[in-house]
């Protein structure tokens, strides 16, 4: 099993960036594709990004590409989600959670996929 923690979730105006990390745990953490999601208020919960541990696969959603870069740093078993230029659209609960496979082309099913979350971190964009 592993387990995730994430934190550096904040408050932030619209341009701003912000850094979110995922802590990860447990003895074979490093099998798992780690992805970011967020539910905002009234809204389903999104697929954000993912990374494989390796780092040498990537994906992001369409509304965060070009903003938003995740990574991996095996040496401190965390992930990270770098999010530039910020907007209010941006805001929600940002959770990390984990899958065994990769399957970046069935975002849907992919989401199912993914469990361990943790508790999820703020992330608020004021304009």
């Amino acid at each position: 099993q592993v387990q995730l923690v994430e934190s550096g979730g904040g408050l932030v105006q619209a341009g701003g960036s912000l850094r979110l990390s995922c802590a990860a745990s447990g003895r074979t953490f490093d099998r798992y594709v780690i992805g970011w999601f967020r539910l905002a208020p009234g809204k389903e919960r999104e697929f954000v990004a993912a990374t494989t541990w390796s780092g040498g696969l990537t994906h992001y959603a369409d509304s965060v590409k070009g903003r938003a870069t995740i990574s991996a740093d095996n040496t401190k078993n965390t992930v990270y989600l770098q999010m530039n230029n910020l907007e209010p659209e941006d805001t929600g609960v940002y959770y990390c959670g984990a899958a065994h496979t990769w399957k970046s082309n069935d975002i849907d099913g992919w989401t199912h996929d993914f469990s361990s979350w943790g508790q999820g971190a703020h992330v608020t964009v004021s304009s």
